[in-house]
């Protein structure tokens, strides 16, 4: 939205003016509307994304429209969902007793494109890092039999004798002062509460790997969140500090995925 002339317009005259009408044009608005993206085709828009916009997401969808403009003369619209899609898929060991927080995890992940492998406990998610190799593992911080602090250590431990590091993302539901610094003595690379936010977990796995990327590491180097600010250890991502389901998050969920807002309530029911 803008004052005078909203982007609909702008974008209308600049492909009614011949000079500008092969111009590429990316559309960011504050709030999704229905019709939105029959609109955006109509006019010629190649993509279409709602703010707030990260860095990552707003470069890939740049490389994305622009690959998708290159190739056809009628690129379909290009949207975060688009973007999450044609991501590089990774192998997620996810570390976690909780049924909901699984479907919940499992389902987010793999509509990212990801393949998810599930434990239960902490001794069988390193028992799966032993049998196959994993790009980055979500533990959940209590478990049974053995929590994700003494598995973390334990993998850590094996890592030292092959020179590896896998990521790990801490996942706690009861954000506690220190929490975050005994995650990351553990071994832990970032830390984020529960409930999971759809936005706030794709958000620490890309800043996670591409911390990963940029600063390669031994297993032997101290590990360094990239989601922990410099100043010392960033609050939760769970900002709210909320320990159930709102309607909030239901309804973020909903905008994720129907079928997944649903999967979670007949958990329930």
């Amino acid at each position: 939205m803008m004052p005078e002339m909203d982007g609909f317009i702008l974008a209308a005259q600049i492909k009614q003016d011949p000079r500008l009408a092969r111009t590429t044009i990316m559309m960011l608005h504050c709030r999704g509307q229905r019709g939105d993206a029959v609109r955006c085709c109509e006019l010629g828009i190649a993509a279409y994304l709602t703010k707030p916009v990260t860095q990552d997401e707003l470069w890939d969808a740049i490389l994305l429209t622009l690959g998708a403009i290159s190739q056809t003369s009628t690129p379909a619209l290009v949207t975060r969902h688009t973007v999450r899609e044609h991501r590089q898929g990774l192998h997620v060991l996810l570390a976690e007793d909780n049924v909901v927080n699984q479907r919940l995890a499992v389902r987010l992940l793999e509509k990212w494109g990801h393949t998810v492998t599930v434990a239960s406990t902490g001794k069988e998610a390193i028992a799966a890092l032993a049998q196959q190799s994993c790009d980055l593992v979500l533990m959940d911080v209590q478990m049974p039999e053995m929590d994700g602090l003494e598995a973390t250590a334990a993998i850590r431990t094996q890592e030292c004798g092959t020179g590896t590091h896998v990521p790990i993302i801490a996942m706690t539901a009861h954000a506690m002062q220190g929490d975050a610094e005994q995650c990351l003595a553990a071994g832990m690379d970032a830390y984020m509460a529960k409930p999971i936010r759809p936005d706030d977990l794709y958000t620490a796995i890309n800043q996670l790997l591409q911390g990963e990327l940029d600063h390669p590491r031994s297993a032997a180097t101290p590990p360094v969140s990239p989601l922990l600010r410099e100043e010392g250890v960033r609050a939760p991502l769970n900002v709210h500090g909320a320990k159930g389901w709102s309607c909030t998050m239901c309804q973020r969920l909903s905008c994720a995925s129907t079928a997944l807002l649903m999967a979670l309530v007949t958990t329930y029911i």
